[in-house]
């Protein structure tokens, strides 16, 4: 059992405004005793195209990291820093969109590089994000963990290899928008948590940016779809409680993932 922490924000397009904001809400979510802090997307930067290339960072030595590092050394908690645009050496043109766990010691202790880049009507991020490449789980004191961002939440495949691989939690720090996410936001992330027996903390943005408006709605779903808090339409922290033994549970009760025949499906 541990407490989850989730900063619903709404970043812009000014890093040293949104610093100072999610150092506040951090010290929040901390005061209200959470043990594993997770933030959304974009969260120190949201801005156009070459403003994602002008603030990209170096990780763990650029300033949002340091920021993440310190308030994780004194609060002694965990931190999803949800994801900011790394900076790639010797590429001009592109950046990753990276997440971050940051250990009570302060230590760097996983990195996620999105790999599904979204395509919408005002913005494609292939334009300026390169992808990733790597599934990436991480284990706490609470149990192992997995991270996707945003767009991943649609495609299955990332959520089951995670699960495969030991996650009974899943963190999914999104900038999901209003159009798309009034009807797919929750009911994907009740799919993902439903089909692979998992708890999801997802992390959402709020507010209008100057490509979308985000659909807040940040939530927690438990291993049997269960929504069991969910953020109010404005800036704040949500806490829940999650309960990892009740992930147990329910996968003996719906041994699901068990059951796969893979050497059925192949690659469908």
């Amino acid at each position: 059992m541990f407490r989850a922490g989730l900063i619903q924000v709404d970043s812009q397009d000014d890093k040293t405004s949104n610093l100072a904001k999610i150092s506040q809400m951090i010290d929040e979510a901390a005061g209200k005793h959470a043990d594993f802090i997770a933030l959304p997307e974009f969260v120190n930067y949201i801005g156009g195209r070459m403003g994602f290339l002008e603030n990209a960072e170096s990780i763990p030595d650029g300033e949002t990291s340091q920021l993440f590092s310190r308030k994780a050394r004194e609060h002694n908690v965990w931190i999803l820093g949800g994801s900011i645009v790394e900076r790639i050496p010797d590429d001009d043109s592109h950046v990753y969109n990276t997440a971050t766990v940051f250990s009570p010691s302060g230590e760097l202790a996983a990195l996620y590089r999105k790999i599904h880049l979204s395509i919408s009507a005002t913005f494609d991020e292939s334009q300026v994000i390169a992808s990733g490449n790597r599934v990436v789980t991480f284990m706490t004191p609470f149990c192992k963990m997995g991270v996707s961002i945003c767009h991943d939440l649609r495609f299955p495949e990332l959520f089951r290899a995670m699960a495969l691989r030991g996650a009974k939690v899943i963190v999914h720090p999104s900038e999901f928008n209003i159009v798309t996410g009034r009807d797919h936001w929750e009911l994907l992330l009740r799919a993902r948590a439903v089909e692979n027996t998992c708890c999801i903390i997802a992390p959402n943005q709020i507010g209008t940016k100057k490509n979308l408006t985000s659909c807040a709605r940040s939530m927690v779903i438990d291993a049997w779809g269960n929504v069991i808090a969910r953020a109010s339409d404005r800036e704040c922290v949500l806490t829940a409680e999650i309960d990892t033994d009740y992930v147990d549970a329910v996968r003996r009760k719906m041994p699901s993932l068990s059951q796969r025949r893979p050497e059925v499906y192949g690659n469908a």
